[in-house]
């Protein structure tokens, strides 16, 4: 593949307005014709995309493709393309999702300079998870952030929003580990705490009782293991998936041991959980503390820990946020307003909180000038 760059005073249909010192266009040629059809899309869908995302103009013609645009806008294009077309070449099917988390990493490369992401020659390393059943490829530079901190860390927390792939990934990490036999065994386990309503009693054996609570986490291995392997690894125990009133005086060695919705634990559950780590094992920590289910007044153990571990060595964490939701572009939206409503909530709580304290001083004030006033008076008086 090749690539030149130019200057250029024009201006495409989809990008904003440029000064024209600050134009420039590029031009990406690509070896592989087999490839570009899958590398520009249906219709050209692909660059459409990165028209739209990024602001600056994409033409095809042939196996090479024009960027138009800002200097920045350009380099991204750039690093967005070249990274898929790596992945294409590499065997990897690229879909529309696959797009989007290429402009991210492209869009988020300078802050990552200083992060062992980038390959020489300015090409984006992504960080990976692979499977025999798929291959998973960071779309965000949080995303490649966690898979990152899962490798070098023994207990790797994953905290923010929902559809930001925490859990997701972290179930991919443990079955990758398990395939290549580095562990023997992947455990996932969640509070059995009811969002917001009463499910009532549950009918079946304890494992029908607790799958409502662990339905999620059956999602993620589906679609990293084969339900044939999956059954028999339920089967035989080298996948286990339970509640966490289960992990009480049990030491979990040589597994991956992966805790969801760590939100609705409380002090006592997650230092039980913390404390059941052994040898050659790794935790992963999931959850998102703006969403705790537990009693009010009741302090959440995510909370706690993720203040208390701050800082003490073989432990990571990652924070996502609204822009890592990899969901339906309206998930992050509606994340966004959630967070907007709550930080005008409390500003409202501190605007209201500092009137009170103000009111109170000027009501001790006025009755230690009306004491004095009182001391005055009889002090004349005498």
């Amino acid at each position: 593949m090749k690539g030149t760059a130019h200057s250029s005073p024009r201006v495409g249909a989809a990008m904003k307005p440029i000064a024209a010192s600050d134009m420039m266009h590029v031009v990406l040629a690509f070896d592989d014709n087999r490839l570009v059809g899958d590398l520009f899309g249906q219709f050209d869908q692909n660059l459409a995309l990165i028209e739209q995302k990024i602001g600056v103009d994409a033409v095809a013609r042939g196996n090479q493709v024009t960027i138009r645009g800002s200097k920045s806008g350009c380099e991204q294009a750039k690093l967005a393309l070249e990274s898929l077309y790596a992945s294409l070449q590499n065997g990897h099917e690229v879909h529309p999702g696959d797009v989007d988390g290429a402009i991210r990493m492209a869009q988020s490369s300078e802050a990552q300079l200083t992060l062992p992401t980038m390959e020489p020659k300015s090409r984006m390393a992504f960080a990976q998870i692979a499977t025999r059943r798929k291959t998973l490829i960071a779309r965000t530079a949080a995303q490649d952030a966690y898979i990152r901190a899962m490798d070098r860390s023994d207990l790797t927390f994953g905290v923010g929003p929902a559809g930001t792939g925490k859990t997701f990934l972290a179930v991919a990490y443990a079955a990758a580990l398990l395939e290549r036999g580095e562990i023997d065994r992947m455990i996932l386990s969640r509070p059995a705490v009811e969002a917001g309503e009463r499910l009532g009693f549950l009918p079946g054996d304890m494992r029908e009782k607790v799958d409502p609570y662990l339905r999620p986490l059956y999602d993620g291995l589906n679609e990293m293991i084969s339900p044939e392997k999956l059954e028999r690894g339920l089967e035989s125990g080298m996948i286990e998936v339970a509640p966490l009133a289960f992990m009480r005086g049990r030491t979990l060695s040589n597994a991956v041991v992966i805790l969801d919705e760590a939100q609705n634990t409380t002090s006592m559950q997650m230092k039980m959980f913390l404390t059941r780590l052994g040898e050659n094992s790794k935790m992963i920590v999931t959850g998102d503390p703006s969403q705790v289910d537990l009693p009010p007044g009741q302090m959440s153990g995510l909370k706690e820990a993720l203040k208390i571990l701050d800082g003490v060595e073989g432990v990571s964490r990652v924070n996502f946020t609204e822009s890592d939701v990899v969901r339906h572009e309206l998930v992050a939206r509606i994340v966004h307003a959630y967070d907007e409503d709550g930080r005008r909530r409390a500003e409202r709580r501190r605007a209201l909180l500092a009137a009170e304290g103000v009111t109170d001083t000027a009501k001790a004030m006025s009755a230690n000038q009306k004491q004095n006033n009182e001391r005055l008076q009889e002090t004349d008086d005498e």
